[in-house]
């Protein structure tokens, strides 16, 4: 019953209703954390921004397609979490919050990304998977402490060649996504310590045995003729994974992975910031 009553209350913009969603949310709490996921709202009230002191705001599986400008206030905010909403496009509100740390945009309906992102010179984890992105923009490689960036179920086809100024990047997921060969920039990406490739048509793999910073490559799902060579210690997921790094074209068996063997996909868990 009070799920059905929040479902119509979200549609009521009077403020007593906005106050049956927030269940009376009127002071900053202590722990300077803002929780208003799965509240079915469809715009965040204005006096949420008054908490100037305020470092982590979920809004997370809500019906959001704005913010208010009053947002800008935030300044201390580090963590921001605008997944599983109605975006369209990013408020440019949002990259006036210099301090963020952690961006989630994930599961939106994002075709771009506004130039102004590149403000965010803090920004060192971003999730934009599952949104209607054809290309990465190009804005992503100006953030230069990123170190980890989502972008997987996506429609990519290729990556940028800027993709290898972020030197502070180690963790890369872009599965799910239309790539038909193996982004070649992320071969002159020495720091890389994951690259998730895994639901793409990768036809062949270039060897990764020069990288020295990888430490897991995840490949599985494609259609590849080989496996990526690596080198020792380094953990590959997906076909000939356990053999050398070219399959036995003699005994033309394949080997699968089970799937106790595949890493956990990234934690549901919002991180913390470092």
């Amino acid at each position: 019953m009070g799920n059905s009553l929040k479902a119509i209350a979200a549609f009521v913009p009077s403020d007593e209703c906005q106050k049956y969603l927030l269940e009376d949310l009127e002071e900053m709490p202590v722990d300077k954390m803002v929780d208003l996921s799965g509240r079915q709202l469809r715009r965040l009230p204005p006096h949420i921004c008054s908490f100037r002191e305020l470092v982590k705001l979920y809004l997370s599986d809500n019906n959001l397609n704005n913010l208010p400008p009053e947002l800008e206030q935030l300044q201390n905010l580090q963590i921001l979490a605008l997944d599983f909403n109605n975006f369209k496009v990013l408020p440019l509100v949002v990259c006036t919050l210099k301090q963020l740390c952690i961006l989630y945009l994930g599961n939106n309906k994002l075709c771009s990304l506004p130039l102004e992102l590149r403000l965010l010179q803090n920004l060192k984890t971003l999730w934009i998977e599952s949104n209607c992105l054809q290309c990465l923009p190009e804005v992503v490689c100006e953030l230069s402490l990123l170190k980890t960036l989502h972008a997987g179920s996506n429609a990519l086809r290729t990556l940028p060649a800027q993709l290898r100024c972020l030197q502070e990047l180690r963790t890369i997921w872009l599965s799910g996504n239309l790539l038909s060969e193996f982004p070649p920039v992320l071969l002159d990406m020495p720091f890389l310590e994951v690259i998730d490739v895994d639901r793409n048509s990768i036809r062949f793999f270039p060897s990764l045995a020069h990288l020295p910073g990888l430490k897991l490559v995840i490949y599985d799902h494609n259609p590849c003729r080989n496996a990526p060579k690596v080198a020792k210690g380094v953990r590959r997921v997906g076909r000939w994974s356990e053999e050398t790094p070219e399959p036995r074209k003699r005994s033309g068996a394949v080997i699968e992975i089970t799937l106790d063997e595949k890493p956990s996909p990234p934690p549901a868990t919002k991180p913390e910031p470092e």
